[in-house]
């Protein structure tokens, strides 16, 4: 039985594992540049970041309809129960829908198709958070908040990802306030590729709870003994930082100078199609490469329900945690 963990940094649209990629695009009358599966397989070769955002916006176009996204997110549900996530607050990515003429109704509708049965048919509760796209215009991001007001009952909160080199965290203040002044909870993507400074600006700034990523701040003593002392959460990639070049291998992966700092870490999985893995994989890749021990593991756990939103249900945060205290490892 895998331990039981929540999932905080997760991108639906990064769970499109390449037989799925063609199913839809069959399904859709889409003509993806490859010749099978396996030819896709191979492409997820990356040099960088922006070599990744490539390929990942250009497979969202098999993403059409409200049944398209509802099958893309029980498909990642079902991986993440049979992984030990209890929990999973979710990343979508609406501008890249939404310039391709797919409305906002048919993305949200779509997912909470799949979301709104996920406590029943998966095991698995859930919260959305809707993205904004760093290298759009912040007009963009304004427009996408607009669009979303429709469907606020179902979206808890919002972050902030895409390249992040050269795309600061301060430019996005303003729509970061609406987001505020309208109840949403608020993360961002910082100090993966972009400096220590982003994860600054992102908590001053933009008011942030978590950090998604985070792996820079180790840069600057001073943010780490400040991360520290507010605890505030690092939604940590592990997997996703090796393919991303972030870490050249995940045995110089700083997870554990991190948790020896008295960081609170979490490990997620970012975009599993993608990198190589689901939420459990990431947690058994850290384990083996980097020695953690079991106390360690369990933190990483516990770090993941203390770290979530679930404050609208702390009677399931602390059912999950006595879990987490329960488990014994095999």
């Amino acid at each position: 039985m895998p331990l039981p963990k929540a999932e905080l940094h997760l991108h639906i649209e990064g769970t499109l594992e390449p037989e799925t990629a063609f199913a839809l695009a069959a399904r859709n009358g889409v003509r993806l540049p490859y010749a099978d599966a396996e030819q896709l397989r191979s492409a997820y070769a990356f040099e960088d970041l922006q070599s990744f955002l490539n390929l990942y916006y250009e497979l969202t176009a098999v993403l059409r309809t409200e049944q398209d996204f509802e099958d893309l997110a029980n498909a990642y549900l079902a991986r993440a129960a049979a992984q030990g996530v209890r929990h999973a607050e979710i990343f979508f990515d609406p501008q890249a829908h939404l310039s391709r003429g797919v409305d906002m109704g048919t993305v949200v509708e779509g997912l909470w198709r799949a979301l709104g049965r996920s406590e029943r048919n998966h095991g698995v509760s859930t919260q959305l958070i809707m993205c904004f796209l760093r290298d759009e215009p912040v007009e963009r991001a304004l427009e996408t908040l607009d669009a979303a007001k429709p469907h606020l009952d179902r979206i808890v909160g919002v972050g902030l990802d895409s390249a992040e080199a050269g795309n600061p965290p301060a430019a996005f203040r303003e729509v970061y306030e609406a987001a505020a002044a309208l109840g949403l909870r608020r993360v961002a993507h910082a100090g993966e590729e972009g400096p220590p400074q982003y994860i600054t600006e992102a908590l001053d700034v933009l008011g942030v709870e978590r950090i998604d990523h985070g792996l820079r701040c180790l840069e600057d003593p001073a943010l780490v003994e400040r991360l520290v002392r507010e605890r505030v959460p690092l939604t940590v990639c592990p997997l996703s930082n090796v393919r991303l070049r972030a870490v050249d291998t995940l045995a110089d992966h700083p997870l554990p100078a991190m948790l020896e700092a008295g960081l609170l870490c979490t490990v997620n999985s970012d975009d599993p199609a993608y990198f190589g893995g689901y939420a459990g994989d990431n947690y058994h890749a850290v384990r083996d490469a980097l020695g953690l021990t079991e106390e360690q593991m369990r933190e990483l756990a516990r770090n993941s329900f203390l770290a979530s939103f679930l404050e609208h249900d702390e009677e399931r945060r602390a059912r999950c945690l006595a879990e987490v205290e329960a488990y014994r490892f095999s």
